[in-house]
């Protein structure tokens, strides 16, 4: 079951300071960009360069100080108030007296649709949390409540799918398995995505778009195209090809650190 809904993200001269008049940290300079509908971009750059600060922004929980961005014809803030958006953070943010069942089901709520229980069912199913759906977060690991999270997320069937960092607390081995098993997710219901993650594998693996950002104030450094068909199955994993935009998105990275005088990672 799909959103039905593929809408372009447009930003146009949008800039963020924070601060008082006069000691204002610039965290975005003039930003202007097009995210196709349907597809995922990730967004990578040094620590601190405002990755999430812009995803921010283009959920309308940050307001912009100048410029705007549209969600096809809406503000960030009018996708948002009708439950057209979701985000995904780092920390899974489950409600601790809710079950699984309980806070996936929270998902469809936030986002006023009608219960259904056989929906909840599957989604916690496909995320492989079957067995899972009466455990509090505290009786589950990490990649669990990961998992439990984000088909949370998905419960509310957004348009548009918000990922800051949402693999970054898991182990390795966990962060592998929910980078193969969570993409059919979003995909299979049309959902467009940005991804924040620093880790440029993950970026690879999982976008068509890579947007490689400076250190801050977030400029856009490179827009890469990811050509590569979009199962990403081991043998693209594997491939030349798949290794060369991982090279081209490393340089990016390397060359904007060492214009602005930073160590590179």
């Amino acid at each position: 079951m799909t959103s039905g809904v593929q809408q372009d993200i447009t930003l146009q001269g949008v800039t963020k300071s924070f601060g008082a008049p006069g000691r204002q940290i610039e965290a975005v300079a003039p930003t202007d960009l097009v995210l196709q509908g349907g597809s995922m971009t990730a967004l990578v750059g040094p620590s601190g360069c405002g990755k999430s600060t812009l995803l921010r922004l283009i959920s309308g929980l940050e307001v912009p100080t100048r410029g705007q961005i549209r969600i096809g014809t809406e503000t960030p803030d009018q996708l948002r108030r009708r439950a057209g958006l979701a985000v995904a953070f780092q920390d899974a943010a489950l409600l601790p007296w809710r079950t699984v069942t309980g806070n996936v089901a929270l998902g469809r709520s936030l986002a006023h649709r009608p219960r259904d229980r056989a929906a909840v069912a599957e989604l916690i199913r496909l995320v492989g949390l079957s067995g899972f759906e009466r455990h509090r977060p505290a009786e589950l690991s990490g990649g669990m409540r990961q998992r439990a999270a984000i088909a949370r997320a998905l419960a509310g069937l957004p348009e548009l799918l918000l990922l800051d960092e949402p693999f970054g607390a898991v182990d390795e081995l966990t962060r592998d398995r929910l980078n193969t098993e969570l993409p059919p997710l979003w995909e299979a219901r049309g959902a467009t995505a940005v991804l924040v993650t620093h880790s440029v594998t993950e970026a690879v693996r999982l976008s068509d778009r890579i947007i490689v950002l400076t250190p801050r104030p977030a400029r856009v450094a490179a827009d890469i195209a990811v050509t590569l068909a979009r199962t990403r199955t081991a043998e693209v994993l594997a491939s030349d090809a798949f290794r060369a935009i991982c090279a081209q998105v490393s340089q990016a990275l390397r060359l904007h650190q060492a214009s602005e005088g930073i160590p590179a990672q």
